[in-house]
């Protein structure tokens, strides 16, 4: 703990409750602007990470070199403070104690301020708030897999109460990145491969969030994704046209559909021009053609990498000059730039004051908004009052093992004995084993964001702050007696190991076999921030173990079911036909090995999507769905890039047949649209959800376009035997891209619509001619297709 931290915990009050410092007169911003010192103004433009450690294991990228802080906690508030980082997600601490050092913390704030002004606090809620005992939600990538954003705006809804309860003011979440390259550690916090999937999923994440009070911020704005090879803060080789077709649309979205308030800067730069500094992105585009009133807040140190990192910057106070220009509002999590540096090169002259008052004038708009300026502001948490908080409570869990089975999906499933491999066959299932490094490690389920993969695993005398099954664990407690070997590690797995599970499979009537990813930070681990993948065979010797076991349950007539639990996909081409069905899930979170059962069991029926590729071979990349002909299969290369499983694949109990469809026209004009529709039939035995996915194929561009594009999705639960009418209205907006003239445009011409269960599987196209006029279209043009689903009644 730092000094800061300890003068908190030496000055805190009891959790009863605490006193605000008595009210000032309640000004304007303007007011409050014209009054106050510049060391004032700056000090509301950083944060403080009072609970920062500068030795041992990091959650931020140079946290050790970059946290460190010479003065006391009393000299860094002596002017008041923008934001507190992260009270409750640094180390682990009780909620309530947490509550009681944070209203501690503002009770010194607001009395070291001049103007009484409180801190703003955030923290990070990109997989459930990041906090001891609190939930551990699926990851982002598993929501993608739901394609059910209203069951992830739930979600967000009851993450935001937790945190407002708790004193929060903003959550740093969600991701908006669009994965181009599945090596990058990162695709575990993306929502997947594709702009419109990503931006719907991400919108419905902000509106709860933003409805529960708590202040979104969108990351990382923008193209970090891109990065070159896939590696962490690397370079990014990418156009103007790729970079507003591809990475924007998803920001564009959760800022007008979604209403965040605040924006994140990416770490990386573009064609040489790191986002923190990015005037063009960060004011021209965001500011004055997006119309952005919110705040935009740097990723941790990112103002200081200008001169660390990127060379741009001579020193701190060139670095803080250049974010601040740009429209960097706050520097986050700590003061290395915005302090002392900035406060020198405005005092000789070499940046404007106005530039500060601008920026003080957002924060300060922020914190009005979150009741932070009003007199009666009370700097004890509401949880104080209460005198307790569950943050995982009963309610919690069962979203979060609904999330977890609608994520799951069923890659494969052959037949095997005379039927199909899944569901398993109950109470005729002989005998069961569950082998794999995976199999009896709790943090199989939990991603990098996750407290406990995140901060926990540095605090390895503190207990994990939550249950989290294993799936081992809930076989046992579904089946008794299970059989199991814990094949060591995902990252080595000895010779005496591989055989135990290949005795195991070869001494069962099934064997589920459990795969994939352990998350960490910065090396520890084989998914997660800074851990980037060379190529995408399987974490260390899990694929010659997962080999040697399929080997024997082969010879032994034995059922495998492999279960890939990662944060990425990897190349699955050597086993799909030899498992008896292969299974996907995303760290589906805590109740991730219950839903995991479920799905097994044939409790609940398999519903998740691809949200993105699963490669053929371990050297298929760079690639996605979203390409040009020339990057797909073609008679001028040997090597064919198609994926194992397309984006959007999915496999059910049961069966959906489609009828019926229709288009309202054959043409359209370029300010028009269209109604395209079809009716869906559980043609099956057992209930079951179909994503409908709605493609835009574009034949002839004035641009090279991509084979197709996602544009509508319709999830469709359907009883055994029901079916629905399927409606999609397509507004000519929605086939723009960016022309020659780098100007979003709709075009004339035919354009082909495929109704679709995956990126490679259509049901029907419909092809529709735009007539009419070229027409330049931006931020005010339609980004979705609104779907309505109308249930028939049973056969």
């Amino acid at each position: 703990m730092t000094s800061g931290a300890a003068e908190i915990e030496a000055h805190a009050p009891s959790a009863s409750g605490t006193q605000p410092p008595p009210a000032v007169e309640t000004l304007s911003i303007d007011e409050l602007v014209q009054q106050m010192t510049l060391e004032e103004k700056l000090a509301q433009l950083v944060g403080v990470w009072v609970n920062a450690s500068t030795e041992g294991d990091s959650v931020a990228p140079l946290q050790n070199e970059m946290a460190g802080e010479d003065r006391s906690w009393n000299e860094m508030i002596a002017s008041g403070l923008g934001q507190i980082t992260r009270m409750y997600g640094t180390v682990p601490v009780e909620p309530l104690e947490g509550a009681r050092r944070l209203a501690a913390a503002q009770q010194q704030v607001m009395a070291a301020s001049r103007f009484g002004i409180p801190a703003q606090v955030h923290e990070e809620c990109l997989a459930g708030l990041a906090a001891w005992k609190a939930t551990a939600f699926p990851v982002p990538l598993a929501w993608g897999a739901t394609f059910n954003p209203a069951l992830v705006r739930r979600m967000a809804g009851l993450i935001g109460g937790q945190m407002r309860a708790l004193g929060v003011h903003q959550g740093l979440a969600p991701v908006l990145d669009v994965v181009r390259d599945l090596r990058w550690g990162r695709v575990e916090e993306t929502i997947g491969e594709d702009p419109h999937l990503v931006g719907t999923v991400a919108s419905a994440y902000v509106s709860g969030l933003e409805a529960a009070g708590i202040v979104s911020t969108l990351k990382h704005f923008v193209g970090y994704s891109a990065s070159r090879a896939g590696r962490n803060h690397a370079p990014v080789s990418m156009g103007p046209r790729e970079v507003a077709d591809v990475m924007l649309p998803p920001f564009e979205m959760a800022l007008k559909h979604g209403g965040a308030r605040s924006v994140m800067h990416a770490y990386t730069d573009i064609d040489g021009v790191p986002a923190a500094a990015n005037r063009a992105l960060l004011t021209t585009l965001l500011r004055d053609e997006w119309g952005f009133a919110g705040t935009v807040v740097a990723d941790y140190f990112g103002v200081a990498f200008l001169d660390v990192t990127h060379g741009i910057a001579a020193d701190a106070g060139e670095a803080a000059a250049l974010a601040l220009a740009a429209g960097v509002d706050v520097e986050l999590p700590t003061v290395n730039c915005y302090g002392k540096p900035l406060l020198e090169r405005i005092r000789s002259g070499e940046v404007s004051e106005s530039l500060v008052d601008t920026a003080l004038r957002r924060v300060l708009r922020q914190k009005q908004e979150a009741g932070l300026l009003s007199p009666g502001f009370d700097p004890a948490p509401p949880v104080l009052a209460a005198g307790s908080i569950d943050l995982d409570p009963a309610a919690n869990r069962e979203l979060a093992r609904e999330i977890a089975a609608q994520s799951l999906v069923l890659l494969t499933n052959r037949m095997h004995d005379g039927g199909p491999g899944l569901p398993l066959p109950g109470a005729a299932l002989a005998s069961l084993g569950v082998v794999g490094p995976l199999a009896e490690d709790p943090f199989a389920m939990l991603g990098c964001y996750s407290f406990d993969a995140h901060v926990g695993a540095s605090h390895p005398d503190v207990p994990m702050g939550i249950d989290v099954p294993t799936v081992a664990a809930a076989a046992a407690r579904r089946y008794g007696q299970v059989r199991t070997a814990a094949t060591g590690t995902c990252e080595a797995i000895g010779e005496e190991q591989i055989a135990a599970a290949c005795a195991i499979a070869s001494s069962v009537d099934t064997c589920v076999i459990v795969v994939g990813d352990n998350a960490g930070l910065f090396g520890r681990g084989t998914s997660g921030e800074g851990n980037d993948a060379a190529d995408l065979r399987l974490p260390g010797d899990q694929h010659l173990m997962l080999d040697s076991v399929l080997a024997a349950a082969e010879d032994a007539g034995t059922r495998a079911v492999v279960v890939v639990l990662s944060g990425r996909p990897y190349a699955l081409g050597d086993f799909t036909e030899r498992a008896a069905a292969i299974v996907q899930g995303f760290f589906p979170g805590e109740e991730g090995a219950e839903a995991l059962w479920d799905v097994l069991s044939g409790a609940v029926n398999p519903s998740g999507k691809l949200p993105v590729s699963v490669p053929r071979s371990s050297g298929g990349q760079p690639g996605t769905y979203l390409h040009s002909r020339l990057a797909g299969p073609s008679g001028v290369s040997a090597l064919d890039p198609s994926p194992l499983f397309s984006f959007g694949h999915g496999l059910s109990y049961t069966s959906f047949e489609f009828s019926g469809h229709v288009s309202a026209a054959p043409a359209m004009s370029t300010s028009g649209s269209v109604t395209v529709a079809c009716t869906v039939t559980n043609s099956g035995s057992v209930d079951g959800a179909e994503v409908v996915q709605l493609y835009l194929e574009d034949p002839v561009g004035e641009v090279v376009r991509p084979v197709r594009e996602l544009i509508g999705y319709a999830r469709v639960e359907l009883a055994a035997g029901a079916s629905a009418r399927v409606e999609f209205s397509v507004h000519a907006d929605r086939t723009s891209f960016t022309g020659l003239d780098l100007q979003r445009v709709v075009t004339p011409g035919l354009v082909k619509l495929h109704v679709a269960t995956s990126s490679t599987s259509d049901v029907h196209t419909h092809e529709i001619i735009l007539h009419g006029e070229r027409r330049v279209v931006g931020f005010e043009r339609e980004m979705l297709t609104p779907a309505t689903v109308t249930p028939h009644h049973l056969r």
